[in-house]
């Protein structure tokens, strides 16, 4: 169903994609937007239970582009140094493909808090829980993952 990746020999396994979705603070999520055309959109998210998940206004182009269609794909980019002497970089990815939907109930409350703790967990607890409980203007969205890869280019050794 999902195409294998060219460069078998910079294929990473699925934990070492993990590990990279959980390192990062920032991925883009792609879906189909208006007319057709492809939307991506640069997003904080977390990598929790199996799921990413992130926070959306409940309204805009990208809830109507999920709710059109939520089949997306999210990729994240852990490491990229530029050599120049190669004309390349040195890279670590991972991308997922999977279902977008909005969750409600427990898994929002969950997902809602692992969020916070990855973006404010130097913060005291009572104000974390007062934003998480007081914040109706938000959904938060689970992709649920059908695919993942991750991806390295040619190991890079300084001079």
């Amino acid at each position: 169903m999902f195409r294998k990746m060219r460069r078998e020999d910079r294929l990473l396994s699925n934990e070492e994609a993990i590990k990279i979705l959980i390192s990062c603070s920032h991925g883009v999520l792609a879906c189909l937007g208006d007319n057709d055309y492809p939307y991506a959109i640069p997003l904080n998210y977390v990598y929790y239970n199996n799921k990413i998940y992130f926070h959306s206004a409940k309204e805009g182009h990208k809830i109507d582009a999920i709710k059109n269609n939520n089949k997306v794909s999210f990729s994240v980019v852990e490491k990229e140094i530029v050599i120049s002497e190669k004309y390349s970089t040195y890279f670590k990815s991972a991308i997922i493909f999977g279902k977008a939907r909005i969750v409600t109930g427990k898994e929002k409350t969950e997902a809602f808090w692992a969020l916070v703790e990855k973006y404010s967990s130097n913060r005291p607890k009572d104000e974390k829980e007062k934003m998480i409980n007081n914040c109706d203007s938000s959904h938060i969205i689970a992709i649920d993952i059908e695919h993942i890869s991750g991806k390295e280019s040619f190991q890079y050794k300084p001079k």
